[in-house]
């Protein structure tokens, strides 16, 4: 797996987590989707994701999106 689809599928994993808490536990989960959705967006304008420093620190290779 390459870093590129690491972030891709972290971020969709945390989107379906904070809305299943959001449907069983608190509308206000709610939130955390929108944070998601806005580290997406702006890790597609600037090319720096949080979540890609990380996996790269823990080995995953490098993909085409996160160099």
């Amino acid at each position: 797996m390459t870093l590129d689809r690491a972030v891709m599928a972290f971020a969709g994993v945390m989107i379906l987590i904070s809305l299943v808490l959001a449907q069983i536990h608190s509308s206000y989960w709610l939130w955390f989707t929108a944070f998601v959705g806005a580290n997406l967006l702006q890790a597609a304008f600037t090319g720096f994701c949080p979540a890609a420093v990380l996996f790269r620190k823990l080995g995953i290779r490098t993909g085409t999106a996160f160099s």
